[in-house]
């Protein structure tokens, strides 16, 4: 009987242990929070490479239809020591997925991630385009998107078509 409580004390001992090394370490927490923002999209992670809030812009007044050129936005964070590059998209909802300017004009060469900084591909900045999309695209449907890198590799996650959020101001009396 007095074992089985040593072992019981031992396990016990070691549990504790464990909590405090998984506390520790942030239960697995990557180091990198954003400011509180109700931002729409998917996360995932490569490597160091951090993908965050990648979304497909929402529609304007109807669903996005087919042959429609889509842009879509993504934060991406590159936790590492060096410098890595977004070098390609693909999904099988568009003919292709274009890396662009903020004029729109594409960049061959991709995105230059450096080593331990968010880079932002936003309208007013670099950003993606789903080139001839080949179905009807609604706010909140969900695609698979393939993103690559330099060095990282690839990685194949869902993204979210952005949900509209008309102006629900009172209508004006007369």
């Amino acid at each position: 009987m007095a074992a089985l409580f040593a072992r019981r004390g031992r396990c016990a001992l070691v549990a504790a242990v464990l909590a405090l090394v998984v506390t520790a370490g942030g239960c697995g927490s990557d180091g990198f929070s954003l400011p509180e923002w109700d931002a729409p999209g998917q996360n995932a992670r490569i490597g160091d490479i951090m993908i965050r809030y990648a979304h497909v812009a929402e529609p304007r007044s109807e669903p996005w239809q087919p042959g429609d050129d889509i842009p879509a936005y993504v934060w991406i964070y590159n936790k590492g020591k060096e410098a890595d590059r977004l070098v390609g998209a693909s999904t099988p909802n568009a003919a292709s997925v274009d890396i662009v300017d903020s004029n729109g004009k594409p960049l061959a060469d991709g995105v230059a991630l450096p080593a331990n900084k968010l880079v932002e591909l936003e309208p007013s900045e670099s950003y993606l385009v789903l080139r001839d999309v080949r179905e009807v695209i609604r706010g909140g449907d969900f695609m698979k998107f393939t993103m690559r890198f330099e060095k990282a590799g690839s990685i194949t996650f869902n993204i979210q078509s952005q949900i509209p959020a008309y102006d629900e101001s009172p209508s004006p009396t007369y």
